[in-house]
């Protein structure tokens, strides 16, 4: 039992540090020449204005997709179905999540602000991502397989696993608000799966997450739909080897917690509990600290 628990230890880790290589790998080639779009110069397309009103790149959140995505088909410990299911899930969802960061706008926001959206006949790039995630999740479920002895036992297993993987990449995103909070939740959230059969599918993108929450805390860069999107989808598949019911209750945690998220603020939340003020502030600037770059003045 012991060499057992010490080999899944070691697979874990090993997958956590291909992560972390790859992703670090990514968003240094992606930062050195940033890509550009339409004629557009790459600093232009990918770069944004955070909360303090500071430039960033988005250029974190691809690093973070295709660094999990690399170390995923390389990491030990997974079958060829959860491979190419993590590669969907976590492709797929990044690709979805980076048109609506560099087409979207934000003339419409959550479920409700998409919904009344088509209702008036527009299509828009949100609305676009939720159908796609929605497609995604399903499509890594099936892959994925599962192990029920039935065909209706099957069935529903794909649909709840593919519910759970687009539910997280989007309530994932919903964090992606200020500098390190997508990635603390993911590092809590995919801890404990670590621990579990969701191991082999969860080691690769918490090593890349590590290895950008640097990044993200110093306000250089943020994930963006593109990495959040990507590192939701993950944690919800890791998820989605648990049994059904630990999986029916994280199920009906990330459903609620979307449905919460169209009348609460979670940043009001987070900053008027103070247990969770002080994780998300952890490692963070102090809010009135200014940041100086090269050759200008205080920003």
């Amino acid at each position: 039992m012991t060499s057992i628990s010490t080999g899944k230890t070691l697979r874990t880790l090993a997958g956590a540090a291909l992560g972390a290589a790859a992703a670090r790998a990514a968003y240094t080639a992606l930062t050195r020449r940033p890509p550009g779009l339409n004629g557009r110069p790459g600093a232009e397309v990918w770069g944004r204005t955070n909360h303090r009103g500071e430039p960033v790149t988005l250029l974190e959140g691809p690093a973070f997709a295709a660094g999990a995505a690399a170390a995923g088909l390389l990491a030990p410990g997974a079958t060829g179905r959860v491979r190419a299911a993590a590669l969907l899930a976590g492709a797929g969802s990044g690709v979805l999540g980076g048109y609506d960061d560099l087409s979207g706008s934000a003339s419409s926001r959550g479920f409700k602000g998409h919904l009344k959206a088509l209702a008036r006949g527009e299509v828009t790039t949100g609305a676009v991502k939720l159908l796609g995630i929605g497609a995604v999740g399903l499509g890594a479920a099936a892959l994925a397989g599962s192990p029920a002895p039935t065909r209706a036992g099957r069935a529903f297993d794909v649909l709840l696993n593919g519910a759970l993987v687009a539910g997280s990449a989007n309530l994932m995103n919903l964090f992606d608000l200020r500098p390190g909070r997508a990635i603390k939740v993911g590092l809590i959230t995919g801890a404990p799966l670590a621990a579990t059969a969701g191991s082999a599918v969860v080691a690769a993108p918490l090593g890349a997450a590590v290895a950008l929450l640097p990044e993200d805390l110093g306000e250089r860069a943020m994930l963006g739909d593109t990495g959040a999107n990507a590192l939701g989808a993950l944690l919800g598949l890791a998820a989605a080897r648990l049994g059904r019911g630990p999986r029916l209750a994280a199920f009906a945690g990330v459903a609620g917690l979307n449905l919460a998220s169209e009348f609460v603020s979670f940043t009001k939340v987070i900053a008027g509990t103070p247990a969770l003020h002080r994780i998300d502030m952890l490692g963070r600037r102090p809010r009135r600290s200014r940041r100086r770059s090269p050759g200008s003045g205080w920003r």
